[in-house]
């Protein structure tokens, strides 16, 4: 068999997702207007108030590995609230050298609002993850979104010492650029993570972003500062509001980023809590 025989019976093989959700609202509700589910994800709708509908991503494959490939595109029509979010933290596992990809566009029309709120990315020991997030901002739209990676299970005794974990996001605001950020650990992550400059021995980071956000949200973020578990930095430029959270295990992160999202005047869905 050669090489490139080889290369097509792993992609052959490899798991495949893609959702495509829009939702638009009527008389103040909002409603889903299209839902397209392709492989191994799945959405679905466990509530709907006038405020808000609630959209559950599903992975039906349980996790991803090396050279599975996922999408994930949403559009929030003009005037729509949606939150969404995940059914279970999403599993890494280990890859014999392919990345598993995922790539979000996230689009949302004047005046609409998101609330993006996944649970953890769990990464296992030699796991390799290039995720791309992609954010297009209608002038008037506002969205707060939630990002959690854990690099091992301290309660299951494991640990992430190498791997890959790209993490790239782009926010734009009426087809401008206003935010970019992309993070990067290869090789031995354990050994780079334990220097003082990246997490000092922390296994657990989030991202929480606020769009539009300013000296308010800092001002409520930083009045808890004595009840956090882990460490907890935001600031604001540009019209966002940005924290970062680091945590010795992901307990101690979600305990944190629960007590942030609070303070930003937004709760967790409810699988968060089960």
């Amino acid at each position: 068999m050669t090489n490139t025989q080889e290369q097509k019976i792993f992609a052959a093989n490899r798991a495949t997702g893609h959702i495509a959700l829009s939702v638009a609202a009527h008389d103040g509700i909002t409603r889903r207007a299209r839902v397209h589910e392709d492989g191994s994800l799945r959405v679905r709708f466990p509530n709907a108030t006038p405020a808000a509908l609630e959209a559950v991503l599903v992975n039906t494959g349980g996790g991803m590995t090396g050279g599975d490939r996922f999408s994930i595109e949403m559009e929030v029509g003009e005037g729509a609230s949606l939150i969404a979010g995940t059914a279970a933290a999403e599993k890494i596992y280990r890859s014999s050298g392919a990345d598993a990809t995922m790539d979000v566009r996230l689009t949302l029309q004047a005046d609409a609002r998101l609330a993006w709120l996944p649970q953890e990315t769990i990464l296992f020991d030699r796991a390799r993850l290039k995720r791309r997030i992609d954010i297009d901002l209608a002038p008037g739209a506002s969205m707060i979104m939630a990002e959690a990676v854990v690099f091992g299970r301290v309660a299951m005794d494991e640990a992430m010492v190498e791997g890959s974990f790209t993490d790239a996001w782009r926010v734009r605001r009426a087809g401008k650029l206003i935010y970019a950020d992309t993070a990067r650990l290869d090789g031995g992550i354990a050994e780079k993570m334990a220097a003082r400059a990246v997490t000092h021995g922390g296994i657990a980071i989030a991202t929480v972003l606020v769009a539009p956000g300013g000296e308010a949200e800092l001002e409520q973020v930083r009045a808890l500062s004595e009840h956090f578990s882990g460490e907890v930095g935001i600031s604001a430029w540009n019209g966002l509001a940005v924290a970062r959270l680091c945590a010795k295990d992901g307990a101690s992160l979600r305990h944190d980023l629960i007590a942030v999202l609070a303070a930003l005047g937004t709760s967790v869905p409810r699988l968060w809590l089960q």
